[in-house]
């Protein structure tokens, strides 16, 4: 901040367009000194919108004269921290974004629009809220006596939440297989760090997991405690919120009220002030890797903002990504073990189905075989539940005409248009257009088109077809879109009053539905074969997760199965996991990976470019990769030709990508800095060129 014939400059962090190439705060001018992360609103060419001001010193040399004033502070709002102004100013160096666009896009809309009489109203109602606990008189539930393996992990995690804040811990992989505790895990280290007067942040993948955690952790902390105490206030942060409700959980954790914030990736921005103890549950999800924008890893930041403040992080995972197992594997994280489930029952024998023995004959004989229609009659009869996961919703992937092979391509995306029979719809999941089914063949007039393949919609209805009398409900994106759906089709399957629960891979994660016994999982082998290196990693996570859907009540742990329909029963994959051996698996996939120069021993990030046309696109990354290839920084690095996505068309724009191999993460990093101001000149002589964008660490290539 510094003094300019009575007037103050300072550094304001503001969301100015990414075409115009400001990565860094802006200089305004003050009538009075602000402190760092105050907000204020200040002008920007012609609009007037929300800005923070920034900590440090101005380092350009605009005259005085050039500068606007700020136009007004928010009032009645106690600043944002430097460690968090941090954590913003390293998340938009690292994914090559300006401070102001990310840092103004983590905080609440509603926020960025308000006056100070406005936010002084706002502050009224959150301390009504406040006042209001929500069962404060509920004494806490009695807590379920620890096994020695949970004990052990937590008496190392209790050593680092009491160490010294002089350095920071390293992480810990929590590594424990499916109902092997690690939630309970969680609770009693938020209960430590709690105790110390800290605040916990807890990240899930998925919003649909987060009403059952909070609702864990409300159970187990909302109500009185144990030492007469009133419980701790627990607020969620996840996109389902309203607008409302999302500021008022947020200025609960800014203003240090709320004890626990539970939240998906966006909530690794929140503002907490006394934060303790972060967890990131399942932290090998895919889900906490931002697809568009910022293209952020939450998980990374979370470890990150862990080291800054020098506080514990816990990743936990029944199947760890293989970057963090390799971590564990150097030391730099601590692996910590729940070998066994609680009550000591067993994992799931795995059935691999052989499809080749099948007998060759059309119907529904390649989803559901007579043998798997047999294990499930068995468990009706028993009064058990069973699972079966297709990763596809809809009814069928596409309709087709036999006489002139004809398919519903939608026609402004490089891909098919699936058919949904509950509204008789054919749905583009990449574009959204939508259309009626056709009574005929729109090419050649043929009325009998047929739909070909299989969703989870048509999945339901055969399996009522088979076994009539069984209730089976389908839970995946389509059948839950409504506000409490999910929270009522779950509580319905955790009540015994559904007998098959179809599904995607929502249902696979971290449910705890104590009554399944009998998990199937129908045409798995697309991903063996996928052009992407993550394809197995994830498959083998997923059907991991999915299969510890089943046993998990101690009891019928030995009669539970899990089968895997495939056409490869022979694959290492399949072995793997037969064996649950999830460690082999790792041992075998890193040795590809480094033999091969892949992540975690090598560095990515992708170039991808839009356009109304390839020659557009391909002109643009063409020239990108000249400039980058002449530049010293270079050395070191991979740049690939540009080639096409793999949905290579979505609404009529085409996209192109290019990628970039870097032995380390500095050499990545200093190219593209370099590169960056380079990309921007480039988009203006281009065009053609619709967006361009970096992504750092991508997951999907």
């Amino acid at each position: 901040m510094t003094e300019l014939a009575g007037l103050l400059r300072i550094r304001v962090a503001v969301e100015a367009p990414q075409h115009s190439g400001l990565s860094g705060p802006l200089d305004y001018l003050s009538e009075r000194a602000l402190a760092p992360g105050s907000l204020v609103r200040v002008p920007l060419g012609r609009r007037e919108l929300m800005g923070i001001v920034w900590p440090g010193e101005s380092e350009g040399q605009v005259e005085a004269s050039m500068l606007r004033p700020i136009l007004a502070e928010l009032e009645g709002l106690q600043p944002l921290s430097a460690a968090w102004c941090q954590l913003l100013e390293f998340a938009a160096s690292y994914y090559q974004r300006s401070i102001g666009e990310l840092a103004l896009a983590v905080l609440p809309p509603q926020l960025r629009e308000l006056d100070s009489a406005q936010l002084r109203a706002r502050l009224k109602k959150l301390d009504k809220f406040l006042a209001t606990p929500a069962d404060a008189s509920a004494p806490a539930p009695a807590r379920p006596t620890l096994n020695p393996a949970q004990q052990q992990v937590l008496d190392e995690l209790d050593a680092l939440l009491n160490a010294a804040r002089d350095r920071a811990p390293a992480p810990v992989l929590l590594y424990g297989i499916t109902g092997s505790g690690k939630t309970e895990v969680y609770l009693r280290a938020a209960e430590h760090a709690l105790a110390q007067g800290r605040q916990v942040l807890v990240l899930v993948p998925e919003i649909n997991l987060t009403p059952q955690l909070e609702a864990r952790f409300a159970e187990r902390f909302g109500g009185l405690q144990a030492d007469g105490a009133a419980g701790h206030r627990i607020v969620s942060l996840h996109s389902a919120l309203t607008p409302a409700q999302r500021l008022r959980n947020w200025l609960a954790a800014h203003m240090g009220e709320a004890d626990l914030v539970l939240g998906t990736r966006l909530a690794v921005f929140a503002s907490m002030p006394r934060l303790g103890l972060i967890v990131v549950d399942e932290e090998h999800d895919p889900s906490y890797k931002q697809q568009d924008g910022a293209r952020y890893s939450a998980r990374d930041l979370a470890i990150y903002r862990a080291h800054q403040e020098k506080i514990p992080v816990i990743l936990g995972s029944a199947t760890p990504s293989l970057e963090s197992w390799q971590k564990a594997n150097e030391g730099r994280y601590k692996r910590l073990l729940l070998p066994g489930r609680i009550g000591g029952g067993a994992l799931p024998r795995v059935r691999l189905f052989d499809m080749k023995r099948l007998p060759l004959s059309k119907g529904v004989t390649t989803a559901l075989t007579a043998p798997l229609l047999e294990a499930l009659r068995q468990r009706l009869a028993r009064g058990e539940q069973s699972l079966i996961f297709l990763n596809r919703r809809g009814y069928a992937p596409v309709l087709h005409c036999a006489e002139c092979n004809w398919k519903s391509d939608c026609p402004h995306c490089s891909a098919w248009r699936v058919f949904h029979k509950g509204d008789r719809t054919l749905r583009c999941h990449h574009c959204g257009f939508t259309e009626r089914v056709p009574s005929a063949c729109p090419t050649c007039g043929n009325q009998d088109i047929a739909p070909l393949g299989r969703g989870t919609e048509r999945l339901e209805e055969q399996l009522q077809e088979q076994l009539p009398g069984a209730r089976v409900l389908r839970i995946d994106a389509d059948s839950s879109k409504h506000k409490g759906e999910l929270e009522a089709q779950l509580a319905a399957v955790h009540s015994g009053e559904v007998d098959i629960l179809v599904g995607t891979q929502m249902v696979t994660k971290g449910h705890d539905f104590r009554r399944i016994t009998l998990v199937a999982a129908v045409n798995p082998d697309g991903a063996l074969f996928s052009s992407d290196f993550r394809a197995p990693e994830r498959l083998f996570a997923l059907l991991m997760q999915a299969g510890g859907r089943a046993g998990r009540d101690a009891e019928a742990a030995a009669r539970s199965e899990m089968w895997v329909q495939t056409w490869h029963p022979e694959h290492a994959l399949y072995k793997s996991l037969q064996s649950h051996d999830f460690e082999a698996f790792a041992k075998s996939q890193l040795a590809e990976r480094e033999s091969a120069g892949l992540p975690p021993f090598a560095h990515l990030a992708l170039l991808r470019a839009e356009a109304r046309t390839v020659e557009a696109a391909l002109g643009f990354l063409k020239a990108a990769s000249a400039f980058a290839q002449a530049l010293p920084e270079a050395r070191g690095t991979l740049i690939y030709p540009a080639i096409p996505m793999s949905v290579a068309r979505v609404a009529n724009v085409e996209r192109l990508q290019m990628l970039v191999e870097a032995g380390s993460r500095g050499d990545l990093q200093r190219l593209l800095w370099h590169w960056m101001p380079e990309l921007h000149l480039l988009k203006r002589e281009h065009k053609g060129v619709l967006r361009w964008a970096v992504d750092v660490d991508p997951l999907a290539i």
